[in-house]
């Protein structure tokens, strides 16, 4: 299961790479940096919390809800905290369909993660 969720992230990061690439080339107001760094710091974030998770996992299997919570809650805080520094970084500048483009990035990462967490809670059964 591990290389299956690595891969299915690593693969997960590609696919969103190209789709910020496609958005810069389609739409300049884009902002490509903060895209590709929402980007990568969600997916850095996925594949901690996997190991994270994957460690409870092995002394209590009850402990798989409150990984998925805690990996969730901390991704959320974390896409908070660095699009209130890109507001007050850029307060003149703002462009809010690059605000939501990062949350979908982060809705798209969280299905993906849980999914994948969901059928390796399973296989601990």
């Amino acid at each position: 299961m591990r290389n299956k969720f690595i891969g299915i992230i690593i693969l997960v990061f590609v696919v969103l790479t190209g789709i910020i690439y496609l958005l810069k080339m389609s739409f300049q107001s884009f902002n490509f940096i903060v895209l590709m760094a929402g980007n990568g710091v969600l997916a850095f974030l996925s594949l901690s919390s996997y190991f994270i998770i994957n460690q409870q996992l092995k002394g209590r299997p009850q402990a798989f809800v409150r990984g998925v919570y805690g990996a969730t809650f901390l991704k959320l805080f974390v896409c908070m905290i660095t699009i209130f520094v890109y507001v007050l970084l850029n307060r003149q500048n703002i462009h809010k369909p690059t605000i939501f483009t990062l949350f979908g990035i982060y809705v798209v990462y969280t299905a993906v993660e849980t999914w994948l967490l969901a059928g390796l809670a399973k296989d601990v059964k």
